[in-house]
């Protein structure tokens, strides 16, 4: 399974962003799907994931009421809807995916990685 993330870019705070991850290779419609962010010197941070149907998601505490996690199983694509950025919304953001029936928070847990898209929030 390939991943590609797109959708990253400069914004002011209090702005919108859009991610997106095409997968390849792989029945998608099957796999869990996850996105992570990282920092620069910090840990990689869990920010969502979905299930296989789109029918059961989760956001990071932090974040929610501002991101939100979707998929389009037609498209093989899933989405980050990123409202209200803040300046420590910065990071490179990475999606990733699992041949598991559920998702998790643990980034080892996850097979497949997609190269991350650079967010960069500016207040």
């Amino acid at each position: 399974v390939q991943l590609q993330a797109s959708g990253g870019g400069s914004v002011q705070a209090g702005g919108s962003l859009r991610l997106s991850c095409a997968a390849s290779g792989g029945t998608f419609s099957t796999l869990v799907m996850a996105w992570f962010r990282q920092a620069p010197g910090k840990d990689r941070e869990f920010v969502a994931a979905i299930n296989w149907s789109g029918r059961s998601t989760t956001v990071a505490e932090s974040l929610k009421g501002r991101f939100t996690i979707s998929r389009d199983n037609a498209k093989n694509t899933m989405s980050l809807q990123m409202n209200s950025l803040k300046s420590e919304d910065t990071a490179v953001y990475y999606c990733a995916a699992d041949r598991t029936s559920y998702y998790t928070s643990v980034p080892t847990k996850y097979e497949y990685w997609g190269r991350g898209t650079q967010v960069t929030v500016s207040s």
